[in-house]
């Protein structure tokens, strides 16, 4: 079950841009993450190969937590803003939840839920 201090440090990390840190710092080596209904992603080196993909084709890149998280046991809900801007300034916004469950001090699963709409 993680402590309040450790969800904490995983939203700093990420509210930072330290995406790639946030994941090995806080994510299990089998983690899995997985978009609305697709397939999940397995395993920490692929969160991270994902992740560096993703920060690579957007020239900037912003996360906001808006609060409040909520947390019971081993699951968090966290609700993101994130703000994308591409190498020709176009911005793309996206809103979502994501669902955790922790294993002791890191996530095991994550999901993510949001509009595909926003995508576009």
């Amino acid at each position: 079950m993680p402590t309040q201090d450790q969800i904490e440090g995983l939203i700093a990390r990420v509210e930072s841009g330290e995406f790639v840190e946030a994941l090995q710092e806080f994510y299990a080596e089998d983690a899995t993450m997985q978009e609305n209904g697709e397939a999940p992603r397995v395993g920490c080196a692929a969160l991270v190969a994902h992740e560096r993909r993703v920060i690579a084709a957007f020239e900037k890149v912003q996360a906001h937590c808006v609060r409040p998280v909520l947390a019971q046991g081993d699951h968090v809900v966290i609700h993101w803003l994130f703000e994308f801007t591409a190498t020709d300034g176009k911005a793309l916004r996206l809103d979502e939840l994501t669902h955790q469950r922790w294993h002791g001090d890191r996530v095991a699963e994550e999901r993510f839920y949001y509009d595909p709409a926003q995508l576009r």
